[in-house]
């Protein structure tokens, strides 16, 4: 009898470590599943959950995985070939670095330095169909932006002077069209992307700062990346 009682004790032990094994494989499977969906629109995770985000969530998200960039205008470079960290991206478009773009890289750059201790886990991109060197900065007194430089040189210049940190990407003016889609890629914008390289957030420009921090804040504490 004290053998059969062993037994059936064992086959409930293996079936209890099974279960216990098998719960974060199932929850794995299951958040797999959950961003698929999301990712192909089949499910809108916004709508059926709500959000109190500011920025515009992009549903479904926007791969930058299947691109390959020039590194300012260089060697050519994949998304995941960068540091694993969330990102900002501005994207520009022509050879001169006006006042939007001037306002968005300030704006990202005070932003990523309200960020305190979560700094390191944040990193900037811009995207044009120019490499860096090729991109004029527009004096100040040739711009209306409020945050407008007086750096009179190029954008790789600007970025080294005033910008350190921010990684420049080029991609042809097609394919950033083809990325961006119609709804996306105008100057009223920049953008967040996830440490996937997933494009899942659009920032307006005269959004209140403190409340895109709110967001990133929310996106960061909530993300294991």
């Amino acid at each position: 009898m004290s053998a059969g009682n062993d037994v059936v004790k064992r086959r409930q032990g293996r079936r209890i470590l099974l279960l216990i094994a098998g719960i974060p494989l199932s929850i794995m499977m299951a958040a797999t599943l959950l961003w698929w969906a999301v990712a192909k629109g089949q499910f809108d995770i916004v709508g059926a959950m709500g959000t109190a985000n500011h920025g515009e969530l992009i549903v479904p998200p926007i791969s930058v995985s299947l691109s390959t960039f020039s590194d300012d205008g260089a060697a050519d470079l994949l998304w995941e070939d960068l540091p694993v960290k969330w990102r900002f991206l501005i994207v520009h478009r022509g050879d001169v670095c006006e006042a939007i773009c001037q306002e968005q890289l300030y704006q990202t750059r005070q932003i990523h330095i309200a960020l305190g201790k979560d700094f390191n886990r944040v990193g900037r991109v811009v995207l044009t169909d120019l490499p860096a060197d090729l991109i004029a900065v527009t004096p100040a007194a040739e711009s209306a932006s409020a945050a407008a430089s007086t750096f009179d040189g190029t954008l790789a210049d600007w970025i080294v002077a005033e910008h350190s940190g921010v990684t420049a990407l080029t991609l042809p003016a097609a394919e950033i069209e083809q990325l961006m889609s119609t709804t996306l890629g105008g100057g009223g914008h920049w953008y967040v992307v996830d440490p996937a390289g997933w494009i899942m957030m659009q920032v307006a420009n005269d959004l209140y700062y403190k409340d895109v921090i709110s967001d990133l804040r929310f996106l960061l504490k909530n993300s294991g990346s």
